[in-house]
């Protein structure tokens, strides 16, 4: 059979929420130092210490939010270590990530600007794990107290007068793991703790996040739920793609059909556990106050070889562009619940947007799939059902296609994927509640499955125009070419 899709341009599901296209940037590997910061004094490009190519290249995708400073750093980050003048900064050894120094020079201020520089929401992270509820609340008073205090003084002796907005703060993070390797039963009781002193200042309104499961920790989800839903308003969830399983995760780039095929079924599985926590949410949060915050998610494979095996560097295929169209896609459709989204990692680690080595820059596959869907921030999803064939290889089944629809300033976008490495897929695109005319299109693809962008060819995998789609009445005849992320732009 032929896939097929109903596109209902009239059908309204909500608002996709722009922060599903949100970022990470933890302090690990060349993530923050090379990739983001380089220093004032750098012959790199900069303004403040800040990359100027990485800055305009992230502009260009309408970066929403920014999660920091981890991830498992978090929960050993002191904040106070990382403010007042640089030279004088104490330094400290990362022993989550290569063991290497971290001097301390991307701090609050650093970061704070950073986002101001992005157009990003800033989304802190505390730490739990080895901090104190009193240097959590001191945070916050430093960051966003308007008026006399030892903190808020101390701001404003290093330079920022007025307190920064801010949004979202994490209490937490993995605290099942590298967060203190705790039970769901004394986490929860940690969280109510913690968060009481997550002060709101003036009309500085936190948005307090839960440290939630480690992938089927459905167990975790209940007891968090049933403990301390009161007290939050969104619960992190958690989910890497691991073609060979944790241990031995497979190559980036030298991979077989096999793995290609398990990982798009791996994707995949993000639908299932956005379900099947979402369902636990419900029976405690039935009016879907509380937002799922996916803020760990995207492809893990094993460092390229030669490099730090605590700094996390893969390269990026093709394959890479699949999981996150699809993912996002997934996302978008479960907009009633996940308003939020922070692929891991922004730079230099684990999925990258942008990989650099000193002084050069090369965007990913992925980059250009956040470039093509960031018509979907803050857009209006319509209804998209879909019916697909399944693709079979050995005994590994997926859908050949997935998919979202929403509308934004006169234009239907459609950002389909098909997921098969050897064969196009036809797609009978039957658009209802308006006329088909205007029709555009851009795709990634590319011959081999293991195409990526490098130093010396940095645009081998880039976006180029889609024209596979033919009009007849008032439906689009698509024909998607092999492991392929199109979008589709209609006028309303």
């Amino acid at each position: 059979m032929a896939n097929k899709a109903v596109l209902n341009a009239d059908v309204n599901r909500g608002i996709i929420n722009k922060n599903i296209y949100g970022h990470f940037a933890e302090h690990l590997g060349r993530c923050i130092y090379e990739g983001i910061w380089v220093g004032e004094d750098s012959s790199i490009p900069n303004t403040n210490g800040i990359r100027n190519d990485v800055l305009e290249a992230l502009k260009n995708i309408e970066v929403p939010v920014l999660r920091w400073p981890g991830g498992c750093f978090a929960d050993e980050y002191h904040w106070k270590d990382g403010i007042g003048p640089r030279e004088s900064r104490k330094r400290m050894v990362n022993t989550h990530w290569g063991g290497v120094i971290e001097n301390n020079h991307f701090g609050t201020h650093e970061f704070m600007m950073l986002c101001d520089m992005l157009g990003a929401e800033p989304y802190i992270n505390g730490n739990v794990g080895s901090g104190t509820v009193q240097e959590m609340s001191e945070w916050v008073e430093y960051m966003t107290f308007d008026g006399e205090s030892p903190m808020a003084n101390w701001r404003q002796e290093n330079g920022q007068e007025e307190p920064w907005k801010l949004k979202y703060f994490g209490v937490g993070n993995e605290n099942w793991g590298c967060g203190g390797n705790m039970r769901p039963q004394y986490y929860s009781d940690l969280y109510r703790r913690f968060q009481t002193y997550v002060r709101n200042y003036g009309d500085n309104k936190i948005f307090k996040i839960a440290g939630g499961p480690n992938v089927a920790d459905y167990n975790w989800t209940e007891v968090l739920m049933r403990e301390a839903a009161r007290f939050m308003d969104g619960l992190s969830v958690h989910y890497y793609v691991h073609p060979g399983g944790f241990e031995n995760k497979g190559s980036a780039t030298n991979f077989s059909e096999a793995d290609w095929d398990i990982t798009m079924k791996k994707t995949l599985y993000i639908e299932e556990l956005i379900e099947r926590h979402g369902t636990i949410m419900d029976k405690y949060d039935p009016e879907k106050r509380i937002d799922m915050i996916i803020d760990e998610w995207g492809a893990w494979y094993d460092v390229e070889p030669g490099t730090n095996p605590g700094f996390l560097y893969q390269q990026n295929t093709v394959r890479d562009a699949l999981v996150a169209g699809a993912s996002l896609n997934i996302f978008n459709n479960h907009n009633d619940r996940v308003r939020m989204a922070n692929i891991a990692q922004m730079i230099n680690v684990i999925q990258a947007m942008i990989l650099t080595e000193n002084e050069k820059m090369i965007l990913t596959p992925t980059y250009h799939v956040f470039e093509m869907y960031k018509v979907h921030q803050d857009a209006e999803r319509v209804a998209l059902d879909l019916e697909v064939e399944e693709v079979t290889y050995g005994d590994i089944s997926y859908e050949q296609v997935n998919g979202s629809a929403s509308k934004k300033n006169g234009r239907i976008n459609v950002s389909l994927c098909n997921m098969d490495k050897e064969k196009s897929a036809t797609l009978d695109l039957d658009l209802r509640g308006a006329d088909l005319k205007d029709v555009t299109g851009r795709m990634i693809t590319a011959q081999e499955m293991n195409a990526h962008n490098t130093f010396e060819n940095p645009e081998n995998v880039k976006p180029v125009d889609f024209t596979g789609f033919k009009a007849d009445g008032n439906t689009l005849k698509v024909e998607l070419p092999a492991k392929s992320v199109v979008v589709i732009s209609i006028a309303e």
